[in-house]
């Protein structure tokens, strides 16, 4: 909690995520602390930072009695060529430095397995899955056979529809669109196959979870008045047709009511009143409201700034959304929080720096017929 605590402040001051920052104090500290001598060549000038980072990479599989003989070696052939050419010969010198049989290696890189999700602009995302060679290879090789499955029942009924004299629109879709079109349907409507609740109570069972979003559309943009983008909170800006046809599937709508002035929200529509509340301060905060961090409000839990055990009242002006990282964070270190009205959030650091956190102007333009010849807002308040 404390490292977070250090991170969480650089993060602020820095402006970007905390994860980002922890991650980066541990690779100084894996470099400082475990790599001595890279540091001291890396400082005068023989290695790139690249070279460093192939390095202490290949260095992690080393015994402890062999690493600063491995570093010096490492070191030598490093500075000799630029980081790509000088790769694959420190891969196959730190083969001679380990006692870890590839089994035992592969063990522990499994372990670094997961699913990262990167911004990509105009409405597109990047998801890519880390995992095992072979569950890999063999997910590749299902999704091609269900490609091609497809490809050919389309190219199937286009051929009896012709024969019929019927119209039919041909599938004009690439093999590689199928296959992220096949990848999509079994993400978002598939079961786990490993479900520890199956067959205990159906309700909770894994495999009736259902994907979940969070968007920000005007009126206009769902009636199709206009085609302006809508907003996915945490993700990015996604077209107008996108928009709409989520809309039409969701069973649920939660109409926001913006200041004409500064157009931030300032309620939604209520019907049972926990609940109501829970959706306002989710449309209101849209993200998590720790500094720099951008979960979707519908992930996060919220918070009572002041503590409900010492007298804090449930209520707008003393609720915020946190994600659990940054709740915990809230909870168990010396970051205080204070909220200053209309959902204005002030955070202290452990070292005294202040940070305000003002609430977050939608991506998505409103634009009320009412308030359209008055001038626009002045700008925002400082950092």
């Amino acid at each position: 909690m404390q490292l977070r605590a250090v991170a969480a402040e650089f993060a602020a001051i820095a402006r970007c995520g905390d994860r980002r920052v922890q991650n980066e104090i541990g690779r100084a500290l894996e470099i400082v602390d475990g790599n001595p001598l890279v540091l001291t060549a890396w400082e005068a000038g023989r290695l790139t930072a690249k070279h460093v980072d192939d390095v202490v990479k290949l260095g992690r599989n080393i015994p402890e009695e062999n690493h600063e003989e491995w570093q010096e070696a490492a070191i030598a052939v490093a500075e000799r060529d630029v980081p790509a050419r000088v790769h694959g010969a420190l891969e196959s010198l730190a083969q001679h430095f380990t006692a870890r049989t590839f089994a035992e290696r592969h063990k522990a890189a499994v372990a670094d397995r997961g699913v990262y999700l990167r911004d990509l602009g105009d409405g597109m995302s990047e998801l890519t899955l880390r995992g095992a060679t072979t569950l890999l290879v063999a997910i590749d090789d299902r999704l091609n056979q269900m490609a091609v499955s497809t490809i050919d029942a389309a190219r199937e009924a286009a051929a009896e529809a012709r024969a019929a004299g019927e119209e039919h629109e041909p599938d004009m879709r690439t093999r590689q669109q199928v296959r992220a079109d096949v990848l999509c349907d079994l993400g978002l409507t598939g079961g786990p196959a490993v479900d520890p609740t199956h067959g205990v109570d159906g309700k909770t069972s894994l495999g009736a979870i259902r994907a979940r979003v969070q968007l920000v559309v005007t009126a206009d943009t769902l009636s199709g008045k206009d085609d302006r983008a809508a907003e996915l909170v945490g993700a990015g800006l996604i077209d107008a047709d996108t928009a709409r046809t989520l809309a039409g599937d969701a069973t649920l709508w939660d109409r926001v009511y913006l200041d004409a002035t500064t157009k931030t929200v300032t309620r939604v529509d209520q019907y049972r009143p926990p609940a109501a509340l829970r959706r306002m301060l989710q449309a209101r905060d849209r993200h998590c409201r720790w500094p720099g961090c951008h979960l979707p409000a519908i992930r996060c839990e919220l918070d009572h700034s002041i503590d409900h055990a010492r007298g804090g009242p449930t209520c707008e002006s003393n609720l915020c959304n946190l994600c659990r990282r940054h709740h915990s964070m809230k909870q168990f270190t010396d970051w205080l929080v204070l909220q200053l009205g209309g959902g204005v959030i002030q955070w202290t650091s452990p070292t005294g720096r202040v940070y305000r956190e003002d609430l977050p102007v939608p991506s998505v333009c409103f634009t009320p017929e009412f308030v359209a010849d008055r001038p626009p807002p002045g700008p925002p308040p400082p950092f």
